[in-house]
């Protein structure tokens, strides 16, 4: 289930880079602390949506998106799926530049077979 979600969840972040931005993206997996993975996107676009706009319990409930939606889908994802999110500004020095990165976080319990090394 976890490799699932996991996978579900970066490819909705990575073609929402591609679809709403005009330039480069990039993903980037990594382990952070304690069996915790974060996936993060970044992409040219400064604008960065809800829920990243904001912290997690911010937006009370997600609300179900049909899985014949063409959007919300990714969002709805990062909601149901991870145990926190966020995204920063960036400016013009990295990548030559400017955008934004969006991130999330799960724990990944061991034995799952998504292989985290900490």
């Amino acid at each position: 289930m976890l490799k699932n979600a996991l996978s579900q969840v970066a490819s909705e972040m990575v073609t929402n880079a591609y679809r709403h931005t005009k330039g480069p993206a990039s993903l980037r997996l990594r382990s952070v602390r304690d069996g915790r993975l974060r996936v993060g996107v970044w992409d040219t676009s400064p604008y960065i949506p809800a829920p990243f706009d904001k912290p997690p319990g911010a937006f009370g409930a997600p609300v179900p998106v049909s899985t014949e939606s063409d959007s919300g889908r990714g969002l709805f994802l990062v909601r149901q799926c991870a145990d926190s999110w966020g995204g920063w500004p960036l400016g013009d020095q990295l990548f030559g530049s400017a955008g934004k990165l969006l991130w999330f976080e799960v724990e990944v319990p061991a034995g799952c077979g998504v292989g985290v090394a900490v």
